[in-house]
């Protein structure tokens, strides 16, 4: 049954199938492929090379941990079937100005070979918990306007649509804490 993991290096041969599948095909989740291909895409295909990506990925979670410049802290997971990496999910744990209006709290991305499947769906219901863990009690989601599958995904979420904004589809997908009491 697939489930979300931290990222790991025992999934590395069908990450790097998503990947191919994903150049192939010219689909980038974000930039963040783009990105991870530049700087580590040389050194994936030893096992090394993939330890290093993945502390790499895991530190940026931390607040003191390196990441690119202007970067917010933020924790990956992984969507996995045993050892078949299926797609991954990003919770930012902040917000700074440009996320606020247009990269949000969540960005994710299904492996060509598993859309339409349900995954993304999956993972954005499973990742809340996650993100109310982290203080959140509502997370923004985005999706270019021209994207249905993906607000599809979101309004199963639960998002409540905001507004558009440069080009973009703005949900707020609540994460599920009580408001209230004590």
């Amino acid at each position: 049954m697939p489930q979300l993991t931290p990222p790991h290096v025992r999934h590395r041969a069908s990450f790097l199938d998503a990947v191919r599948e994903s150049v192939a095909e010219g689909v980038f989740v974000g930039d963040a492929l783009e990105r991870e291909l530049d700087v580590y895409g040389d050194t994936w295909h030893e096992p090394e090379g993939f330890a290093r990506y993945v502390a790499a990925v895991r530190e940026e979670e931390l607040e003191e941990g390196r990441r690119p410049e202007g970067f917010m802290p933020a924790t990956w997971y992984w969507y996995v079937d045993g050892d078949a990496y299926l797609g991954r999910i990003q919770i930012r744990h902040r917000l700074t100005p440009s996320l606020l209006e247009l990269g949000g709290h969540i960005g994710y991305g299904v492996r060509p070979s598993a859309r339409r499947k349900g995954y993304a769906t999956a993972m954005l219901r499973d990742v809340l918990p996650y993100a109310r863990a982290l203080g959140l009690d509502r997370v923004l989601v985005t999706c270019d306007t021209t994207n249905i599958g993906s607000r599809k995904v979101i309004e199963a979420g639960g998002g409540e649509f905001e507004d558009e904004r440069g080009g973009k589809l703005r949900y707020w997908v609540p994460t599920g804490r009580i408001h209230g009491g004590g």
